[in-house]
């Protein structure tokens, strides 16, 4: 008995189902194709980056130049992205003012810019509750081998506690930003 020479009463909601996936798949390419492309403008050369503002709640990341915004990009967070970072191994981003402080070109990541997180007063809260701070909270895109899932991983908040965008928008970034750039992060 051959696949397509099912007579059963089950039968055609076999083709239903095919379709429907069909059309879910066709229907998030062109989606994500035109995510991708509404972020496409380009960023201008000659502009300098002053400031990076993360707003989790909207899960955006902006790049400033005098308080005016030159580009922003969707960003997934940890998966417990409300409040303040506590601890290593929370899932959540820092709130407060950082700096990028390096950059990394070998992270298990493509490519990241460290935060300067833990400052002296999130060590001290740490210590207070016995706890580690933390640290290695990056912008980073996506983990290696996975970069063509980017579109669809974005969707989620998948990291732990740093903000990832995809792999195209970190060279934009890592182009854009200079080690000691100011990056604050609100709620």
């Amino acid at each position: 008995m051959s696949f397509f020479n099912i007579n059963n009463k089950y039968s055609h909601w076999l083709f239903i189902v095919i379709g429907f996936s069909l059309s879910i798949i066709t229907s998030t390419s062109v989606i994500a194709a035109e995510s991708t492309s509404e972020n496409k403008q380009a960023m201008p050369k000659s502009m300098m980056i002053d400031k990076v503002f993360v707003d989790k709640s909207a899960r955006t990341l902006q790049l400033l130049s005098d308080d005016k915004v030159i580009k922003s990009y969707h960003i997934a967070l940890g998966g417990n992205p409300i409040g303040h970072k506590q601890q290593q191994g929370d899932q959540r981003t820092p709130v407060g003012n950082y700096i990028l402080d390096y950059k990394n070109e070998k992270s298990g990541y493509y490519r990241s810019i460290h935060v300067s997180y833990p400052n002296a007063a999130d060590k001290a809260r740490a210590k207070s509750r016995g706890v580690s701070a933390g640290g290695d909270i990056m912008i980073h895109g996506q983990k290696n081998g996975f970069g063509a899932f980017g579109i669809l991983n974005q969707q989620r908040d998948w990291t732990e506690g740093c903000m990832a965008v995809t792999n195209d928008e970190m060279d934009e970034i890592m182009a854009a930003v200079k080690i000691g750039t100011a990056i604050e992060i609100v709620e």
